[in-house]
């Protein structure tokens, strides 16, 4: 009797059921955050060619019903240049879409712990829904532009928001969120070609996107469970220190946790502000991830901006406008795929996604000038091969950021590095202004 009642007294092991369940909503959660963030950027992207061929229709002399049947049919009738170019680059929706995002990535850093991460979410959220609102209901080009800042803000905002955010959580969250962030290219670029394609009109296909922001707050206020350090609606005695590193390391498994140990000095795991002196030494430090990251980006997006319009092949089953839809769809798959790799695989040497991109960025420029690649299709795996570089060049440069700063600064780092891709891409635009007008003028 005496043994059974022991065996009975015995603790029953039951799996951490609850454990479980809260990584696997915070992984949703983060999966789901850079999916919603960056859609309303890659969907105006998306639709550059389209804003701008609608405006184009619309100031001219067809009348209505004339103009409604051109609308975003790709082609330009009245166009004289052997690439069918619109009048205005599609990389002005670009800077329209980048340098809101640029400006708050200077300055937000340094200010942005002020503001609780409850309002942020809510701010992001209006500011994508104000997006597809504008462009869809816009009848000049300066309120489409409006309606590709708004959405610029919404997600520069939300990209140095959700990746500071990473830092209360176990770092696999940042992969989730790299991973949903390129399924924001794919999803957006998708569902934009294939609506439109299908015979929705863009204004209709934008408005169904409201529930986008939508699906953003309730990620953040619903799926995510988020740790009691975070400052979730008041504002932050402190800025940037090590508060929520109990936290995160209760989340990290022991290797990573005996990695951190080794890795973070004890004078960096204690508290107090950071001295603005402090901020600009963590910049510095920074600077070796941000500039191979910027390169990558400003010739990546030379390419899609300023290059992809112009790779026009007329005797392809696909409009000029369809082909276009369809580069920017499979430069976002490669995206996807790249930034979903971060659990296989991870590449340290940055400076040479870095080159590899340029050396796509001058073959395409040279295949513009001389004409000389065979078929779109060809082009349809360069631009599949781009994307796979540009999305590997970001997460993996946010992971080794991660891992290598101190609890006291990572929060402040992770924030600060991401004006990296930001600056390369408004580069990127400012130099396809001049390219786009010496090939037109041909």
């Amino acid at each position: 009797m005496e043994q059974t009642a022991s065996v009975n007294a015995e603790p029953v092991q039951r799996p951490d059921t609850n454990g479980t369940c809260t990584q696997w909503r915070n992984r949703s959660g983060f999966w789901l955050l850079g999916l919603c963030n960056n859609f309303a950027y890659v969907v105006m992207l998306s639709a550059a060619h389209d804003i701008l061929q609608k405006q184009e229709s619309q100031n001219g002399t067809l009348p209505t019903s004339a103009t409604s049947a051109v609308e975003f049919q790709g082609g330009n009738s009245s166009n004289s240049s052997r690439y069918d170019c619109n009048p205005v680059s599609t990389a002005a929706v670009l800077l329209a879409d980048i340098l809101p995002t640029l400006a708050i990535k200077l300055s937000a850093p340094f200010v942005i712990h002020k503001l609780p991460y409850g309002f942020r979410v809510l701010f992001c959220a209006i500011m994508a829904a104000t997006s597809f609102l504008l462009v869809s209901f816009s009848s000049a080009v300066w309120m489409s532009i409006l309606g590709v800042i708004f959405a610029s803000i919404g997600a520069g905002l939300g990209e140095l928001s959700f990746l500071s955010l990473t830092v209360y959580f176990s770092r696999d969250m940042l992969g989730y969120w790299g991973s949903g962030t390129g399924g924001a290219g794919v999803a957006g670029a998708f569902l934009y070609s294939i609506l439109t394609q299908a015979g929705l009109s863009p204004q209709v296909t934008l408005l169904l996107m409201l529930v986008v922001p939508v699906a953003m707050l309730l990620s953040y206020f619903l799926l995510l469970v988020l740790p009691p350090s975070l400052p979730q609606w008041r504002v932050r005695e402190t800025e940037y220190t090590a508060v929520g590193s109990e936290d995160r390391r209760a989340l990290m498994d022991e290797s990573e946790e005996e990695e951190q140990e080794k890795s973070t000095p004890a004078e960096d795991r204690t508290a107090g502000p950071l001295a603005f002196t402090e901020k600009l030494h963590v910049i510095k430090g920074l600077l070796r991830f941000v500039f191979p990251l910027g390169l990558v980006y400003f010739a990546e997006y030379f390419i899609n901006q300023g290059l992809m319009e112009l790779l026009y092949f007329p005797k392809f089953f696909l409009s000029h406008a369809e082909q276009y839809r369809w580069y920017q769809t499979l430069y976002q798959v490669g995206v996807l795929v790249s930034r979903s790799s971060l659990c296989c695989v991870k590449i340290r040497n940055l400076w040479a996604l870095s080159v590899l991109q340029v050396v796509n960025a001058v073959l395409l420029l040279f295949a513009v000038r001389f004409q000389f690649l065979p078929s779109v299709w060809l082009v349809f795996v360069i631009v599949l091969y781009e994307g796979l570089l540009g999305g590997a060049a970001y997460v993996n440069t946010f992971y080794f950021i991660s891992k290598e700063s101190g609890d006291r600064h990572r929060e402040f780092a992770m924030a600060a590095a991401s004006v990296g891709d930001s600056l390369g891409i408004a580069l990127a635009g400012i130099t396809a202004f001049p390219v786009h007008r010496y090939f037109c003028s041909l």
